[in-house]
């Protein structure tokens, strides 16, 4: 079900402002927000749902799999432009033209940096150079793709005039979008301002392009020089949820949509963003990545309605509008409320995950109604909360090679803590005791013993789904193996469990991705035959 506000191209006269989301390119940069192919396709169709724009998939060029990211998402999102990023050669173009060639609207976004600091230390180019290149390779991917984005990297430190006659050259060679980056998060509003309507009233051809804007929030200024852009002209804004990206991230989706809805007074724009989806894709983009919004994050930050200030509160009951300058249902935040009970049927179920938002397939709404109903033997109160991380926890897809079947733990003040853990593995049943410091460390040994790889974490988090101390835990690990990080989560009310759990996916994804199921395999058929384990 997609917002009806999608459909609006431009509503009494205000300017439609595209949302370019690039939090599967440039906010998977972000150390520890790494996501794999299912991963990315999963928060590729809720921004289809939030209605951006344009979803800048990835770098497909950067690695097999960023292509195959790329391409899976371009063959599965309708409503939205799909684009990936490539540097301005022709091996980049042709890699980014053939993860997006299946697209319903393709587009290829190329750049090449402007400033001389680039120029001289790290392309090693003069200007002139620069000014060919940028007309060949916008031509070469223009012959290939209709729909172009050219970017000037590092614009915010570059000569305006020498950007000018680049940005020229892109247009007269085919580009559809002009993007000035601030690359590094150095301008201010004023200057960000002033540099747009330099660019708009001195380029040739400019007003028949977009002009789009990426800006990064290494000063804290990021929202704020996107807004100032879009009031110079800028019609495309670049952004990620939750503001996730490189350094100190990007621009946040949330904030720019929010912030021109709000003070539609000042900002006479609109975007086509359905806002009450917001907080949905927030919470999932938190999820998969395993990053957590900080509390006083504007907008989906857990904070962001609270009131606990005696005067905020009775101004509240009174008047929400007196501490609240938009309302919670304008994001799509829920109410905590309790839900169904023991003997709620499957199709009470289905129209409360309905209500929250969720479209489940017959085979994702038996698992998630099956641990709904294992999560009412073990808690007296079940809220929405507790649903929605169940669905999180059924729907994101992932290989289950590994499965735990059991586990024992002894532990005490007195002796040694003592884990046994019994994994079946493609049918058999394998088990493994070890100590370890604390039942957590001693359960992960003896898993990391059945499976014969030591997998060490990077991060280790628990995360209470609700209050009280019959409350879910969610366990979120991260590991990394060949280079590459991964990310596991766990969810029970026993947390020995929800840390299990989360260990056991992480290792599940790793063995997708690895050589290890092989070695693993191989390893488990000798002990078969020794009649060890």
């Amino acid at each position: 079900m997609y917002c009806k506000k999608n459909l609006k191209k431009e509503v009494y006269g205000m300017k439609r402002i595209k949302i370019f989301d690039t939090t599967l390119r440039d906010g998977e940069q972000s150390p520890g927000c790494s996501m794999n192919i299912e991963e990315k396709v999963e928060v590729a169709k809720q921004l289809e749902k939030l209605g951006v724009d344009v979803i800048e998939a990835g770098f497909a060029i950067a690695s097999e799999g960023d292509f195959k990211a790329v391409k899976a998402i371009a063959n599965e999102i309708k409503s939205c432009t799909v684009a990936s990023l490539a540097r301005a050669t022709k091996v980049d173009i042709d890699r980014a033209y053939e993860a997006v060639k299946d697209a319903k609207y393709p587009r290829i976004h190329t750049f090449i940096a402007t400033s001389d600091l680039h120029l001289e230390y790290k392309l090693k180019k003069t200007k002139d150079e620069i000014i060919a290149i940028t007309k060949e390779m916008v031509s070469y991917a223009k012959s290939l793709c209709d729909d172009i984005e050219f970017s000037c990297e590092d614009a915010t430190r570059s000569s305006h005039y020498f950007m000018v006659s680049v940005i020229e050259a892109a247009i007269e060679s085919g580009a559809t979008t002009i993007n000035i980056p601030d690359t590094v998060g150095y301008t201010t509003p004023n200057e960000y301002y002033d540099l747009i309507k330099f660019i708009k009233e001195n380029t040739k051809g400019i007003d028949d392009v977009s002009i789009s804007v990426h800006c990064h929030n290494d000063l804290g200024m990021a929202v704020a020089n996107s807004i100032a852009a879009v009031s110079a002209g800028a019609d495309q804004v670049e952004c990620t949820m939750n503001g996730i990206g490189e350094r100190a991230g990007n621009a946040a989706l949330e904030e720019i949509v929010m912030a021109l809805k709000t003070r539609s007074d000042i900002y006479e724009y609109e975007t086509g963003i359905c806002t009450e989806e917001i907080v949905r894709t927030s919470e999932l983009v938190s999820y998969i990545t395993g990053v957590k919004v900080q509390p006083n994050k504007a907008i989906v930050g857990a904070n962001a309605f609270a009131h606990e200030s005696g005067i905020h509160q009775h101004g509240v009951i009174n008047n929400r509008s007196t501490y609240e300058i938009m309302t919670p249902e304008s994001v799509g935040l829920r109410e905590n409320n309790l839900i169904l009970g023991k003997h709620s049927g499957k199709h009470a179920f289905r129209d409360k995950l309905q209500k929250l938002g969720y479209d489940l397939n017959e085979i994702e709404l038996n698992r998630a109604f099956i641990e709904f109903k294992d999560l009412l033997d073990k808690k007296k109160k079940v809220y929405d909360t507790d649903i929605v991380a169940i669905v999180r926890n059924e729907t994101i897809p992932y290989d289950e090679i590994v499965k735990l079947h059991a586990f024992n733990i002894h532990s005490s003040t007195e002796t040694a803590t003592s884990a046994s853990v019994k994994l079946k593995i493609d049918d058999e049943t394998y088990e493994n005791v070890e100590m370890g410091d604390g039942p957590v460390d001693a359960a992960f040994k003896a898993i990391q013993r059945v499976i014969g790889v030591q997998i060490p974490l990077s991060k280790y988090q628990i995360n209470a789904i609700t209050e009280g101390k019959d409350a879910q835990g969610e366990t979120v690990v991260k590991a990394e193996y060949d280079g590459l990080e991964f990310t596991g989560h766990g969810l029970s009310t026993d947390i020995i469990e929800s840390s299990i759990e989360a260990y056991i996916s992480v290792i599940n994804k790793i063995m997708k991705d690895s050589v290890i199921y092989n070695e693993m395999k191989e390893r488990l058929e000798q002990v078969k035959v020794q009649g060890v384990s």
